[in-house]
């Protein structure tokens, strides 16, 4: 029997100061209004749990696909987050312990049949720089490490490397370095906190040129076109908050061969809409917590990814 409909929260950031025009939760949001589906939106500041049961200060959401005034908002009632039929949670980082508080109380909801999109325990568990390690055939030479001296070997040993924090998003603190660079060791110093901060030390690659690909997956199946984020000229990053240009394109043979090895995982662990990131022939990233590129890649190949992710909810809610 199809769902007619659904009751659908999201925990998201302040929805008035997004930009709709590259914002995926607002995809999300006028897809699920597309399916006449109930929404519910709910900041992270609005949850509490009480005798066993989650609930939150929520208002019903209506959206429209116009600049100039993108949401409505009614009444703000108390709701028990059992009564959902699915919780997007989309805040974006940092990953703080407000950030894992959240995922307990989720995890609660959860218990009561709720579709958590994506499944707390897993947002806990798939660090989204440390996960791509457990696919080792599809990653570069990698280092995790605190420890200054590891750190230099690595980079005399590798002599083009990139240096990025494990917490980090949207290219922040991310250094490239090679063994002659003046500033090596304050950089080390910097990124590490006098080697009290773990950091990861990744072989640079040079395709980095062509674009850091952003590929979404959805329940294991990834959209068969990634936006290849172009860093602007003299800059590493492609990360488009970095400055970077996301231009579409078909997946390669090789980038499809790293979904097959990542989706089935995904799928088994609840992660329902992840964004994965290649460099050339290699998986950087695997982000979980709130994946962007949607809005990008709909105008550019005139499909509609928030409809299927709405669509893949659905089936899951059967």
């Amino acid at each position: 029997m199809t769902h007619k409909n659904l009751k659908l929260g999201i925990i998201m950031d302040p929805i008035e100061s997004i930009k709709i025009k590259k914002d995926s939760s607002f995809a999300m949001l006028l897809a699920a209004q597309r399916k006449q589906w109930q929404i519910y939106y709910i900041r992270q500041s609005d949850l509490f749990l009480q005798d066993e049961q989650v609930f939150a200060y929520s208002a019903r959401l209506q959206v429209e696909d116009n600049p100039e005034k993108w949401f409505s908002l009614y009444s703000t009632e108390q709701i028990n987050l059992a009564d959902l039929d699915v919780i997007l949670m989309r805040k974006d980082p940092p990953f703080d312990m407000e950030y894992i508080y959240t995922s307990y109380l989720l995890e609660q909801v959860e218990k009561s049949g709720v579709l958590i999109v994506n499944r707390p325990a897993s947002l806990r568990d798939a660090n989204e720089k440390l996960f791509a390690l457990q696919f080792p055939q599809c990653c570069t030479n990698t280092l995790v490490t605190r420890h200054p001296g590891k750190l230099r070997d690595f980079i005399h040993e590798q002599a083009d490397v990139i240096l990025k924090p494990l917490d980090g998003m949207g290219g922040e603190s991310i250094f490239r370095v090679t063994p002659t660079d003046a500033n090596l060791s304050v950089i080390i110093e910097t990124i590490t906190r006098h080697g009290t901060k773990t950091i990861m030390a990744q072989k640079y690659i040079p395709q980095i040129t062509e674009g850091d690909k952003r590929i979404l997956l959805i329940n294991g199946e990834p959209v068969p076109y990634s936006l290849a984020r172009i860093p602007a000229l003299g800059e590493t990053r492609g990360n488009l908050a970095a400055g970077g240009q996301g231009i579409g394109m078909p997946l390669t043979d090789r980038e499809q061969w790293i979904c097959q090895q990542v989706g089935p995982r995904l799928r088994e662990m609840g992660l329902i809409f992840v964004g994965i990131d290649v460099i050339g022939d290699y998986l950087t990233e695997v982000n979980v917590t709130s994946p962007t590129c949607i809005r990008e890649l709909d105008k550019q190949f005139g499909v509609d990814i928030g409809m299927q992710l709405m669509d893949c909810i659905e089936s899951l809610c059967q």
